[in-house]
């Protein structure tokens, strides 16, 4: 495991999210702050093998001060790579805007995710062609500020 330090995290290798996540990072969270009018936030998250601190931009919904995150991969048939590493490692780091701060990620149980899902398709529409596109049950992740 590494120590976290913001300024070394490893972008993803997806280009358009890394340059989505430096674009965020460095303007301090005033640029590169949504996805096609939903907004986003950063998430750094330490890989589930290596133990590196990660780096990723996703879209959030909200319950009440906690930010939900959806594991959709774009309705692939695989949950994304990040996902995995939460389940190993919860401990995570965020950025909403201008404000860094240490979460604690857990996966809603499937009563919790039917609470806030249709707030979720709200925010971002296409998570209801997603799940419907995958026999995987989409994981919704509840980020609790630590």
């Amino acid at each position: 495991m590494t120590t976290y330090d913001p300024a070394t995290v490893k972008i993803s290798p997806e280009s358009w999210v890394a340059d989505q996540a430096r674009r965020y990072e460095e303007s301090n969270g005033t640029e590169a702050t949504d996805m096609k009018g939903s907004p986003c936030l950063l998430l750094d998250y330490q890989g589930w093998r290596s133990g590196e601190w990660r780096r990723t931009v996703l879209i959030y919904g909200r319950s009440g001060e906690d930010y939900l995150i959806v594991a959709s991969k774009g309705g692939a048939p695989e949950h994304p790579l990040w996902f995995k590493s939460l389940i190993t490692n919860p401990e995570v780091h965020v950025r909403v805007l201008g404000e860094r701060f240490p979460a604690r990620a857990e996966v809603l149980t499937p009563d919790e995710k039917a609470e806030v899902w249709a707030d979720l398709v709200e925010v971002y529409p296409p998570y209801e062609d997603y799940q419907k596109s995958t026999s995987r049950e989409i994981p919704v992740i509840r980020l609790t500020r630590v």
